[in-house]
């Protein structure tokens, strides 16, 4: 396109016979101006080349008057074509996952028969961290999906996201594509020796937080954005490690000053802080489809539930005034209305098949806060079907954002433990006036959000569609960072 004149637009002659009142140069250029004439044809010459070499040069024109060009041939319209599906199907961009030495991830995997002081963890931490198959479990569940379910532990958390992020459709081999950084570290699976060992010093406690952030401060790209756009999967709560003094619990990893700006994935997060990011538990159903999750969706949302709630769990005799100990006597209280499976101990350490069919068979599940705020059986109970019954706000409504539904009571029942307490209040009673369409709705949005508590046991996810809790943390996070553009520090 020609550039606009700011010049005004030549006016109309006044009259069509100025040229002839008036002397003019025309009349004297009138005998070279003639096709005969030599000079003529040597002007127009001149001009054409010009005109031409213009043309030529000009890289905006949308034209181009070379006969030469070939065309686009069919692998650079299917490399453009590939390029654009995989840029559609990530809109917030690619993950850099970080190949960091053995010693911060697989050789604490391979010496999982010293990761805790008491026994063996191998066999929990198998099968890319589902643990071991869930025998006998066919008896309980149909039989299309008895295959999707392991006895999982609930701290196996690291593995599961790190294989998940090896083969993630977003992952890229370019840092300098990447729009986040991923830090494969199993720093819960590489302290829990040592949380339990009453003698470990806080340096102990510290050292492989402290090696992983040495090494991980000298990349180029964290230097770059001071760590804003990095996350990491924490296979534990976030208090094991926010100690703030020495003699205390835990590490204090999340305290260390590099720590601050990067994102952490937990099974339990600090409510208040920004950089925390509540994912839900392993639970043991690892669907490898969707066709499996709709399976297990319309198993649980047909089950006959002939109990009113039910409590899984055990008292825990070293917490004054025991919660637990307040629910379990009211079940046993309503032999007719509650059921309940004892975990005193050890019995129901990684799930059991009693825990899943007290689940199956109530439609409600009494969720006390654990030995935290959180708990696994949460999940438990949801991917079960059943509805949950919280008594602390921060079990899971202040915890769990991305994962769960935005109103509470659409799929849950809040009690006041006070009133559970002092005896004011029934559990029974409050639940039996719950009317039955309404138990039916919140059913259903437990059912529904059932795809976004689970992880999937395959490496390109669900499929159709339908994402697993691992791809709604990792498309959050990485949309987190998008809109954060240039970056967010928090201190």
């Amino acid at each position: 396109m020609l550039p606009v004149s700011d010049t005004a637009p030549c006016s109309k002659p006044k009259t069509p016979d100025v040229l002839d009142r008036k002397p003019s140069y025309l009349s004297s250029l009138k005998p070279y101006l003639s096709l005969h004439h030599r000079r003529t044809w040597f002007f127009l010459s001149v001009l054409l080349l010009q005109l031409l070499l213009l043309l030529l040069s000009a890289p905006s024109l949308p034209f181009s008057l070379s006969a030469s060009s070939p065309p686009l041939h069919d692998d650079t319209r299917d490399e453009i074509l590939s390029k654009q599906a995989i840029d559609q199907s990530c809109p917030h961009g690619k993950v850099y996952v970080y190949n960091l030495q053995p010693q911060f991830n697989s050789e604490i995997l391979s010496n999982c028969q010293n990761i805790n002081p008491w026994h063996s963890r191998c066999d929990a931490f198998s099968n890319s961290g589902f643990g071991k198959s869930a025998a006998g479990i066919s008896k309980i569940v149909p039989q299309k999906v008895s295959g999707a379910w392991f006895w999982t532990d609930q701290f196996s958390l690291e593995i599961i996201y790190h294989n998940r992020m090896l083969n993630h459709p977003c992952r890229t081999l370019n840092p300098e594509s990447a729009a986040a950084f991923y830090i494969p570290f199993y720093l819960g699976l590489a302290i829990e020796k040592v949380l339990f060992n009453k003698t470990s010093t806080a340096e102990e406690r510290d050292r492989h937080c402290k090696m992983m952030l040495d090494w991980v401060s000298d990349q180029p790209f964290f230097q770059k954005s001071k760590g804003w756009d990095h996350f990491i999967t924490l296979g534990r709560i976030t208090w094991d490690f926010r100690r703030s003094k020495d003699q205390d619990w835990g590490s204090s990893c999340i305290y260390m000053p590099r720590t601050h700006n990067i994102t952490r994935l937990l099974i339990e997060k600090h409510p208040w802080d920004y950089f925390d990011i509540a994912v839900p538990y392993p639970t043991g159903f690892h669907p490898r489809s969707v066709d499996d999750v709709r399976t297990w969706q319309d198993f649980v949302s047909s089950r006959d539930r002939r109990t009113l709630f039910c409590f899984a769990g055990g008292t825990r005799g070293f917490i004054k005034n025991d919660f637990r100990g307040v629910l379990l006597n009211q079940c046993y209280s309503e032999p007719g209305s509650c059921r309940v499976a004892d975990c005193g101990g050890s019995k129901c350490m990684n799930g059991s098949s009693a825990i899943l069919e007290t689940f199956l068979d109530s439609k409600f599940c009494l969720q006390p806060r654990g030995d935290s705020l959180t708990r696994r059986s949460i999940f438990d109970c949801m991917v079960a079907g059943s509805i949950p019954v919280f008594f602390w706000h921060r079990t899971a409504y202040l915890q769990y954002d991305w994962f769960l539904p935005g109103e509470p009571e659409s799929y849950s029942v809040f009690i006041d433990r006070n009133a559970v307490r002092n005896g004011t209040l029934s559990i029974k009673a409050t639940l039996d006036k719950i009317s039955k369409e309404r138990v039916e709705e919140m059913r259903r949005k437990v059912v529904e959000y059932i795809p976004k508590l689970v992880y999937a046991n395959s490496s390109k996810g669900l499929g159709g569609g339908m994402k697993d809790a691992f791809e709604v943390a990792v498309e959050g996070f990485l949309k987190r960072v998008t809109e954060q553009g240039g970056g967010y520090t928090g201190k």
